[in-house]
């Protein structure tokens, strides 16, 4: 695949990943609780990446029991990054719950560095710093406001973040000779288990079952635990997880814009700034990563 073309389909996938907190909050006003929204989430989203499967009619590839342990093991990466991430939004405004989330940039240049022994280069450290800085101007950040903060909502966005640039980081490292269409169901399922799990969905005997929640849950599950996953799964064995990681940063415009359009949170001048500066450090790592490459071709 080419490098543009999996770049892409990673910011399709993070892009989309901005959408959920519309849904989840929608949930939270209609007085679903997290248990009833994670839960109701993670099993559309096993069914529908197991259809998709079934529709591309994926053939079983030469999988062990071991490699599927290791993607479900994976996939509950996905799961926990929900449980943490929806919980401190039932703590927390949804611009400080993203903004907490947005740690995982910095996390996950961590975690390559740490586990990869690759330090990061010059203009890594640039975009990481670049992309925070966005991120507290986009999500309108003081530090009177921070101060004002549930301290368990604070932990669980954090908890989130090392969740979230934990998920990012295995998915082009497990398995991934194995067809992203296979790799993603078996993933979620890993998901699926954890959060049943943590959440045992006794939601299906009661009025939850027959209302509104499958619709929220429906928009939470596309966004946040289909397009995401099944993306990633598919560009990021292409780019490292340092890059990955960065262009994971294109969530949060896209969170922002819907919560102005769609929750009529109003957008003071100072957040589109902040969105621009994001875009600019996703923009920059990728051409200065580009630039080089081609640099070192002609040599």
């Amino acid at each position: 695949m080419a490098r543009w073309k999996a770049v892409l389909i990673v910011l399709i996938g993070a892009g989309g990943f901005g959408f959920t907190p519309v849904f989840v909050k929608s949930a939270f006003i209609e007085g679903y609780n997290l248990a009833q929204v994670v839960g109701a989430q993670m099993m559309l989203a096993f069914v529908i990446l197991w259809i998709i499967a079934a529709i591309r009619q994926v053939k079983r590839q030469q999988v062990t029991r071991k490699q599927v342990v290791k993607l479900m093991v994976a996939g509950s990466l996905n799961g926990s990054t929900g449980i943490f991430y929806y919980g401190a939004m039932a703590y927390l405004p949804s611009s400080v719950a993203i903004i907490m989330l947005f740690q995982f940039v910095w996390i996950g240049v961590l975690y390559e560095w740490i586990l990869d022994k690759r330090k990061p280069t010059p203009i890594t450290l640039v975009s990481v710093v670049l992309t925070l800085i966005g991120v507290s101007f986009a999500a309108n950040l003081t530090m009177d406001r921070f101060e004002a903060l549930s301290t368990i909502g604070l932990l669980l966005g954090l908890a989130a973040a090392f969740s979230y640039a934990g998920f990012i980081y295995v998915s082009g490292r497990v398995v991934s000779h194995v067809d992203p269409f296979l790799r993603s169901p078996i993933m979620i399922s890993g998901a699926a288990v954890l959060v049943l799990c943590v959440f045992p969905p006794t939601f299906l005997w009661t009025d939850a079952a027959t209302s509104s929640l499958w619709l929220f849950a429906l928009g939470a599950a596309i966004f946040g635990a289909v397009l995401p996953p099944l993306f990633m799964a598919i560009g990021v064995p292409h780019i490292s997880s340092g890059v990955a990681t960065v262009l994971g940063s294109a969530e949060l415009p896209v969170a922002i814009l819907m919560a102005a359009i769609v929750l009529h949170e109003p957008m003071l001048p100072f957040q589109w700034v902040g969105i621009a500066l994001i875009m600019l450090a996703i923009c920059l790592k990728d051409a200065i990563d580009l630039w080089s490459r081609k640099r070192a071709q002609l040599r």
